[in-house]
């Protein structure tokens, strides 16, 4: 056997598998044939195929989380919980399905988006079983003359933590299997965003189905609210089963393809500074073959096999780790995370809130004109829907887009041909979404639509447009950035900044709301004061005003990270 020379080995890829390469096992052989065996890549197709409809609907049922407005109101009125205790129930769930995306996209970029699915089906279908048996107790408590609240409310914020970590699971797998999946499309942003807009959809159809489907009926024969304890058991049901699907169904095919390109990506632009360790790893390899004896025939098969997984896993995890550090150390990074806190906090607290600000619109002795809470759900939710699918088509045919589905090195090899037609930064795009987003904050604020219900469809319509468009670029800019391979990891550092923002935000709101309640008919009337209810504009206003902005500081920030000092436009970034 005729081993290679020295400067063989300097001409090859630092970091390239034993599939690439001829010392590789026999079964290792097949990789370059695989690419043109039409069964192949039928199969690889019909896996990602499979892989993109679970995603969807998986992505559909998680947006059960958005629909907290449907049923908020009703621990309010059923159950007697107070502002704060509401907002604390939608604070934790916002918190837990934020805070641990970190760790979750940590986990689903090393070990895929099938055992958080698994996960995701424990947690969702225990944590809405339990509040459902908590919403019910709750009722039989007030009914024999308690507070339900006061037994209910501790163990209904664990159910609810279970929720937004199981949300996140489901979620994040559905996202990440789709932008590895379809990284080299060329509409790869409208593929990726899929799932996000799918996730908005979610809280229409559900919502829907809540309020139409599983809803009480009054004494009258008329259609009353959500039957809360019915809908909770239909989510518990949906989502177990779905998350078991999505197990054995969510893949990233052809991975360890990706990860090969990505090494060498970085190779050639000289900004891997560890690859010593594989070259090192190759000598020793090439040393092991010198020194069997050419009489002893071929090589264990089996050891060559555990060496390539060996030897895939280490690369995967060493690039994996250190775009990670790329990541963290990027000054722009922090800038861009900060803005996206800035805009989407008002976002999320409005939806977790909105049903108790439609209260605010009429005081009790006012009955007429009056929306509803469901309604405005399904608004949002349908414009959130049409915003990111369109956000995404309009990133996708007007903006600029790199070669490569790899982090970008700044290298400005590529500025020439995309000089040759206009177009439109996704930056642009993202900070058109967040004015629009303003918008709805800044006519809520003013007031004009205090008594006049008719006319919250401008707030709850602008608000939905621009969330959703700033969440659908979110994921987009990132993969254009700092590349996909990273994915889950990356985008779940920039996705803390919801969780901070709505749990901010929605402190804010209660207080100004608890303080504006003293002045309300409720207690004017001589209620309870446990039963606080708060109408009129100074429940909101300036709540509002501070949302707006907020969101206009937010735009500034993502544009320094842009056009600033050492922004991307200065380091030729493709965005």
């Amino acid at each position: 056997m005729t081993t290679p020379s020295n400067s063989d080995q300097s001409l090859a890829p630092l970091l390239r598998t034993p599939s690439s390469s001829t010392l590789g096992s026999p079964s290792s052989q097949t990789s370059i044939s695989d690419a043109s065996d039409p069964k192949l890549r039928h199969k690889r197709r019909a896996l990602r195929a499979v892989a993109f409809v679970v995603s969807i609907i998986a992505a559909l049922c998680a947006g059960s989380i958005t629909v907290f407005s449907l049923y908020g109101h009703l621990f309010q009125s059923r159950l007697h919980y107070t502002q704060f205790q509401i907002n604390g129930i939608a604070s934790a769930m916002s918190l837990s399905m934020y805070i641990p995306v970190p760790v979750i996209g940590y986990m689903c970029d090393r070990v895929g988006p099938g055992p958080l699915s698994f996960l995701a089906s424990v947690l969702l279908g225990g944590g809405y079983g339990l509040a459902a048996g908590l919403y019910q107790k709750g009722l039989e408590e007030v009914s024999d003359g308690g507070k339900g609240g006061r037994t209910t409310f501790p163990p209904m914020i664990f159910a609810f933590v279970a929720i937004g970590v199981g949300t996140s699971c489901m979620y994040l797998g559905a996202i990440t299997t789709c932008a590895k999946n379809f990284g080299k499309s060329k509409y790869r942003g409208l593929m990726m965003v899929a799932p996000i807009a799918s996730f908005g959809l979610g809280g229409m159809v559900l919502s829907q189905i809540g309020s139409r489907i599983l809803y009480e009926t009054r004494p009258d024969g008329a259609r009353g609210d959500v039957n809360v304890f019915h809908f909770f058991l239909f989510l518990c049901i949906v989502l177990a089963i779905l998350g078991l699907i999505g197990t054995f169904t969510l893949r990233i095919v052809d991975e360890d393809d990706l990860i090969d390109e990505a090494v060498e990506e970085l190779e050639r632009s000289g900004l891997l500074e560890g690859s010593e360790i594989f070259r090192r790893r190759a000598n020793r390899d090439y040393g092991a073959i010198d020194a069997v004896d050419d009489d002893a025939g071929v090589m264990d098969p089996a050891r060559d096999d555990e060496d390539e997984v060996d030897n895939a896993m280490l690369k995967k995890t060493w690039l994996l780790n250190a775009e990670t550090r790329r990541f963290l150390t990027d000054h722009t990074m922090w800038w861009f995370a900060v803005g996206f806190w800035l805009i989407i906090g008002p976002g999320e607290a409005f939806i977790n809130n909105l049903g108790t600000v439609i209260g605010t619109l009429y005081s009790p002795s006012t009955k007429t004109n009056e929306t509803s809470a469901a309604t405005h759900v399904s608004i949002m939710a349908t414009v959130s829907t049409v915003a990111r699918l369109l956000a995404a088509s309009l990133s996708d045919l007007l903006s600029p887009s790199p070669h490569s589905q790899h982090v970008q090195t700044g290298f400005p090899t590529t500025l020439p041909q995309l000089r040759q037609k206009l177009s439109v930064s996704r930056i642009v795009l993202f900070i058109a979404a967040a004015v629009i987003m303003s918008i709805g904050t800044l006519v809520l604020a003013s007031g004009v639509v205090q008594e006049h219900g008719e006319r919250f469809w401008i707030v709850s319509g602008s608000i939905g447009a621009g969330y959703g468009a700033v969440f659908s670029l979110t994921p987009i800019i990132i993969t254009m950035i700092w590349g996909v391979e990273n994915f889950g990891t990356n985008f779940g550092i920039v996705a803390l900044s919801p969780a901070l923002g709505s749990t901010m935000w929605g402190l804010i709101y209660s207080a100004v709301y608890q303080a504006g309640a003293r002045d309300s008919p409720s207690l004017a009337e001589g209620a309870d004061d446990d039963d606080v209810f708060c109408f009129g504009k100074q429940c909101y206003s300036s709540t509002f005003w501070a949302m707006t902005v907020c969101i206009w500081i937010g735009s500034v920030m993502v544009l320094w990270a842009w056009k600033g000092r050492n922004g991307w436009s200065k380091r030729g970034i493709v965005i």
